[in-house]
């Protein structure tokens, strides 16, 4: 299982800054490891959900760097409400994360 994703999720003026920090290897397939290549591993879909509805969702590739960062920016959202993060990998693994709006 991997770490849990670092949310941070703040509002002013009606807009919710979010920012995401996932735990995640990020193989491009590319590389060589003692003589042999390193399968591709790498997130390819993260939705962000806020009151059930989707507010962002991101299609990824093997050239996101290792530990991603992410950072949107939505409308709509109060302090005290939560905002869900979930993402895919290719194979097939997620995992999904919650944070409360300040």
């Amino acid at each position: 299982m991997t770490s849990p994703m670092r949310i941070r999720a703040n509002v002013r003026d009606g807009v919710v800054d979010v920012r995401v920090l996932m735990a995640h290897e990020m193989e491009t397939g590319q590389r060589v490891e003692n003589g042999r290549p390193v399968p591709a591993w790498f997130i390819n879909e993260v939705v962000a959900t806020h009151n059930g509805k989707t507010v962002m969702t991101a299609q990824w590739g093997p050239a996101v760097s290792k530990n991603p960062y992410l950072q949107f920016r939505f409308r709509g959202g109060a302090a005290g409400e939560k905002i869900a993060i979930k993402w895919t990998d290719n194979r097939g693994e997620s995992r999904t994360d919650e944070a409360t709006i300040a």
